[in-house]
């Protein structure tokens, strides 16, 4: 038989094995229920309720596996934190050969029990050689007592139970469902029929009114129309037609600013305007004197030609 400290290390190797394994399953089974979740909303949505009660029970077995899983991930986690308390100091007039079982320590008695009682009925192998090797630890007695139920804890027993889940349960469940997929199922569909089937008294009296207010409808409108055909003739006749046709807008003439180009730049304006322009510049015109001696200076045109022969 192996040394009580190469079977505590064995033990605490089963353990750490079996918190991963466990993990990892209950990581596996959430994916699992949702995909089934998902599947039991698109059942209640077809209208199929009866094998969505049904098939949800799996769903129910599913959650109460993973529950124990993770009950047990913190068993073996206990059981690893106190792990001094697996293999107690001997005692100086005992053989290294002599291997008996250990007394169960009580701050290990619920971890060890529920793990024995539990680890069987699991599919996790790690799980089993862990159970061996505190089966082996703590001897047979307390195996078998715990075989029994003796201090495992309650909610273990209560996870392993073998009993079909209640109506209240499966009902709970599929409200939850669709509430979370927004499908309608129970008080919600029947609500939602009845809104569908029963109109209300507004409309309904709406719909019988209406065949008899079509015809007054239509007597007012061709009154209407008639009255306004009416109006827009009066109109017409009323109507006087402008005397004048097209923009009227005031003449706007910026003169050219001097240069050499348009020395004497000329201003052509239309018939009555040119005229009174003419009888203005008759008016203004001075008196001509006498040139003197000098001459008459040359116009302005003069000496225009003057330099325009000079350049050739």
């Amino acid at each position: 038989m192996a040394p009580a400290s190469s079977l505590v290390n064995k033990l605490k190797v089963q353990l750490k094995l079996s918190i991963s394994r466990l993990r990892m399953v209950q990581q596996k089974d959430s994916a699992k229920a949702k995909q089934q979740r998902r599947e039991m909303a698109q059942l209640i949505e077809a209208g199929k309720v009866q094998s969505a009660r049904i098939r949800v029970e799996n769903i129910i077995r599913s959650d109460i596996t993973t529950e124990l899983h993770e009950m047990l991930e913190l068993y073996c986690e206990l059981l690893l934190a106190r792990s001094q308390l697996l293999d107690p100091p001997s005692s100086p007039y005992s053989t290294p050969a002599a291997h008996t079982a250990v007394p169960l320590d009580p701050a290990l008695e619920e971890a060890v029990r529920s793990i024995i009682y539990a680890a069987s009925r699991t599919d996790i192998k790690e799980l089993h050689t862990a159970r061996n090797l505190l089966i082996e630890k703590f001897g047979k007695e307390i195996a078998v007592a715990s075989m029994e139920g003796e201090g495992v804890a309650e909610r273990v027993l209560n996870k392993l139970k073998l009993e079909t889940p209640k109506a209240e349960l499966v009902d709970a469940y599929l409200t939850e469902i669709a509430r979370f997929y927004g499908v309608p199922y129970g008080e919600t569909a029947a609500e939602e029929e009845d809104d569908d089937d029963e109109p209300s008294g507004g409309i309904a009296e709406e719909a019988d009114a209406q065949p008899e207010l079509e015809p007054m409808l239509e007597a007012e409108s061709s009154a209407d129309k008639a009255a306004k055909k009416e109006d827009e003739r009066e109109e017409l006749v009323k109507a006087t037609p402008p005397k004048q046709f097209g923009p009227q807008s005031p003449l706007r003439i910026t003169p050219p600013s001097p240069s050499v180009d348009n020395i004497a730049p000329k201003l052509r304006l239309p018939g009555n305007v040119a005229a009174k322009a003419k009888t203005a510049e008759v008016k203004k015109a001075p008196v001509k004197k006498d040139d003197g001696p000098g001459g008459k200076i040359p116009d302005v045109d003069e000496l225009a030609k003057r330099f325009a022969q000079l350049k050739r």
